[in-house]
């Protein structure tokens, strides 16, 4: 599974006016509420927050991946935005962020769950991806970015 064939220009949102770590959260839930794949935004929202307690998920270089394994979802939901502001979220390297990811994948998944978010960690690790990111001007900018980026990745 490919970042750019979870991805759709619905679940991205660009440039968002963002202060909080929680307003981030709520909106990336709020991006993805009407996705087909998910069955119930309530446990969805509860599993990512219940996640989020237990360890922050700012994973460093700017960017945070809230994410869970949900029975609120059928299969895996990704979304992307970026921050007009960088924001604190509790990050391990203890910067701001400025790209965030959502990610949920259905509980029996944990395999696929943990492949997305190595895949996602090591494309969005790259400083020249993350530049290109948080400059682009459109959504379908950002789909082709990973569609270009994950040529020669193998498929997981």
């Amino acid at each position: 599974m490919k970042i750019e064939s979870l991805l759709s220009e619905g679940y991205i949102a660009l440039n968002l006016e963002l202060s909080l770590k929680s307003q981030v959260i709520e909106k990336m839930l709020s991006i993805v509420s009407d996705h087909p794949a998910i069955t119930d935004i309530g446990k969805l929202r509860g599993d990512v927050l219940k996640r989020e307690l237990d360890m922050s998920t700012g994973i460093g270089k700017t960017l945070a991946l809230p994410h869970a394994k949900s029975s609120g979802v059928m299969r895996p939901v990704l979304a992307l935005a970026t921050l007009m502001r960088e924001i604190d979220f509790d990050s391990i390297d203890q910067e701001p962020v400025k790209i965030v990811f959502l990610l949920a994948t259905p509980e029996e998944m944990l395999a696929e769950h943990l492949k997305l978010l190595g895949r996602i960690t090591k494309l969005a690790g790259r400083a020249d991806v993350r530049q290109r990111l948080v400059l682009a001007q459109s959504p379908e900018e950002v789909i082709e970015l990973f569609r270009i980026e994950e040529k020669d990745f193998p498929q997981i």
